[in-house]
C-alpha cells in the first residue's frame, strides 16, 4: 500500500521543520526581529535614549555569558556521552536553576553602579537588567541540551520567542512612553518567553529524566565558569566601545556611534545560525577541524557580502540605521560592518576554543580588552573610536587563526 500524497506532505514538512535548516532561518528571523527592534528603538527614542538603551542591551549580553557558558557546556557533554542525556539534562537544569539566581543577585547589587555608570535617567531601567538575566540565563541550559542532542525544532522554538516577542512587546511599550525605562520594560518582559518555551519543550524530557540518576553539578559548573570566562572576555570586548563612548563622547556623539553599532551587530549575529549548528561537531574530535573550516568560510563569506552592501548602498543602510538623524556616521558604515565581520569570525574562534575545553586563548581575549580601553579612552571622535577598536580586533583575529590550527595540528589534548 503507497502512502497518500497528503501523508507523504506531511512527512516531508515534519522533516522540514526539525532540519538544521529550519533552524537556521528561525535564527536568522530573531537575529532580524532583535536587529528591528534596535533600528525602531533608535527611531522612536533618538540618539540621546536610544544610546542608554544601546549600553543596557550591551550589558545584559555581557550578563549573558553564563546563559552561553552553561548552553555550550550542556551541548558539549550531551556530544561527548552518547546515551547519558535524561542524566546530563537532569544534572544541567539544576545548575542551570542556581546560577539563574546567582546572576539576577549579582545584577540587582550593581543596579546603583550600571545607573551610573551609563548615566541613565533613573535606577529603573538599571534594576530591569538585573530582572532580565534570570530567564536569559534559565534559557542557556535548556537550549543546549536540545543543542546537544540536534533536536533542532525545539531550539528553534526557543530562539523564535527569544526575537519575536522582544520587538512587538518592546516597540508597544515605547509607542506608550518613548524613554529608556518603557523600553526595558518591555524587554524584561518579553524575555521570560524563551524560558518559558524551554520548559514546555523539555517538560516531558524532565519528567521521565527523574528515573536517570544526575551527576554532580561541580564539574558542570567549573566548565560553565571556563567557559564564561572566555566568552566574558568576547562580550566584553565586542560591547566595551559603547560603553566608551558614553563616557568620552557627548550624548549625542555616542547615539551616533551606537546607531553604527545597529549595522555590526547585525552582521555579527547574522550567521549566528552557523555557530549553534556547527558547534557540536567542533565538539567531536574527528569532524572539529573540517567544521571550523566550513564554518570561517560561510561566516567570512556573509560578512564580505554586508560590507560590500554597506558600502555600495549607504542610503539603503542608513534607513535601517535610524534614518537622517544618523547621517553623520553614512560615510562610516561600511567600517563598522568590517568590525562585524571580524567579531563574527572572532566568535566562531571562541566557539571553537570551548569546543576543545582549552582555556589557554581566552586570556588573549581579555588582553584586547584592556588595549580596547586603553585606545579608546583617548579617542575625541566616532570615527577614532572605530578605527581604534577594529585594529586590535584584526589583531587578535589573527593571532587567534595561526593559535587554532597550530593547536588542531597537534595530537590531542587540553592547553
Amino acid at each position: 500500500m503507497t502512502a497518500s500524497p497528503t501523508s507523504a506532505r506531511r512527512r516531508r514538512l515534519s522533516a522540514l521543520v526539525r532540519s538544521s535548516g529550519f533552524l537556521a532561518v528561525c535564527i536568522m528571523v530573531t537575529n532580524v526581529a532583535t536587529y528591528g527592534f534596535q533600528i525602531i528603538a533608535a527611531r522612536i527614542l533618538g540618539p540621546g535614549q536610544y544610546g542608554g538603551v544601546a549600553s543596557m542591551m550591551s550589558l545584559l549580553l555581557v550578563a549573558g555569558v553564563v546563559q552561553l557558558g552553561m548552553q555550550a557546556t550542556a551541548s558539549r557533554r550531551v556530544t561527548e556521552t552518547p546515551g547519558q542525556e535524561r542524566a546530563i539534562e537532569r544534572t544541567v537544569l539544576r545548575a542551570t536553576y542556581r546560577a539563574a539566581i546567582v546572576v539576577g543577585a549579582v545584577m540587582l547589587i550593581a543596579s546603583p553602579l550600571v545607573w551610573r555608570m551609563l548615566r541613565l535617567d533613573s535606577i529603573y531601567p538599571a534594576l530591569l537588567v538585573a530582572v532580565c538575566a534570570v530567564p536569559l540565563t534559565i534559557m542557556g541550559g535548556q537550549a543546549g541540551v536540545l543543542q546537544g542532542e540536534r533536536r533542532w525544532l525545539g531550539l528553534a522554538m526557543i530562539y523564535l520567542a527569544l526575537g519575536i516577542p522582544r520587538v512587538v512587546v518592546a516597540t508597544a511599550a515605547m509607542w506608550v512612553r518613548p524613554t529608556e525605562g518603557a523600553a526595558m520594560a518591555g524587554v524584561a518582559l518579553a524575555q521570560f518567553a524563551p524560558a518559558i518555551v524551554g520548559w514546555w519543550v523539555l517538560r516531558r524530557r524532565t519528567s521521565s529524566a527523574v528515573e536517570a540518576k544526575p551527576g554532580p553539578i561541580k564539574p558542570v559548573v567549573v566548565e560553565m565558569l571556563h567557559g564564561s570566562f572566555a566568552l566574558l572576555g568576547f562580550f566584553a570586548l565586542s560591547n566595551a566601545d559603547i560603553l566608551i563612548a558614553r563616557n568620552v563622547l557627548s550624548d549625542h556623539v555616542s547615539g551616533l556611534y551606537a546607531g553604527g553599532l545597529i549595522l555590526t551587530k547585525a552582521v555579527l549575529f547574522l550567521p549566528q545560525f552557523v555557530v549553534i549548528i556547527a558547534f557540536p561537531s567542533m565538539s567531536a574530535e574527528a569532524s572539529r577541524r573540517s567544521a571550523l573550516l566550513k564554518s570561517l568560510a560561510l561566516v567570512a563569506g556573509l560578512g564580505a557580502c554586508a560590507t560590500a552592501g554597506s558600502w555600495l548602498l549607504s542610503w539603503l543602510a542608513m534607513i535601517f540605521i535610524g534614518g537622517p538623524d544618523y547621517a553623520e556616521i553614512e560615510g562610516l558604515l561600511w567600517v563598522f560592518a568590517i568590525l562585524g565581520t571580524v567579531l563574527s569570525v572572532l566568535q566562531l574562534l571562541v566557539y571553537s576554543v570551548l569546543a576543545r575545553r582549552s582555556r589557554l586563548s581566552a586570556y588573549l581575549l581579555w588582553i584586547a580588552v584592556v588595549a580596547v580601553l586603553g585606545l579608546g579612552a583617548v579617542q575625541t571622535t566616532a570615527e577614532g573610536l572605530v578605527w581604534a577598536v577594529l585594529s586590535i580586533d584584526a589583531t587578535l583575529v589573527a593571532v587567534l587563526l595561526a593559535a587554532t590550527f597550530w593547536r588542531l595540528s597537534r595530537p590531542a589534548h587540553r592547553d
